[in-house]
């Protein structure tokens, strides 16, 4: 299996989950973007996000929202999609028309 891309922050403790994942899978990616040197802001974020069939976003252990981009408001999914610091929250993985944000085991056996 392959992603299309993916957004890693080094060092991130999620990051390193979603590698492992990965690994572990054989899950191969196409095009790796380092978190740390390319920033994701809110408008780059949407603009990301508004072009996939569904975003997935992980919240916590237990948890996965769901939504459809063009039937969802932008500020409702930037508002789960970015971290504090305004960017896009990572890991953040794009797989055949879908966004997967964040990490939890649950939500990547959707990939």
């Amino acid at each position: 299996m392959t992603i299309e891309w993916a957004y890693i922050r080094k060092g991130c403790t999620s990051c390193n989950k979603a590698l492992a994942y990965f690994k572990e899978n054989k899950i191969s990616v196409d095009l790796t973007v380092d978190a740390r040197k390319e920033k994701i802001d809110a408008q780059k974020a949407w603009d990301l996000i508004k072009h996939q069939n569904h975003v997935h976003i992980a919240k916590g252990k237990n948890k996965i929202l769901t939504f459809e981009p063009g039937a969802s408001d932008a500020e409702e999914v930037l508002n789960h999609a970015l971290g504090r610091t305004g960017n896009l929250r990572a890991p953040a993985v794009i797989k055949q028309s879908n966004i997967f944000i964040g990490f939890n085991q649950d939500i990547y056996t959707r990939l």
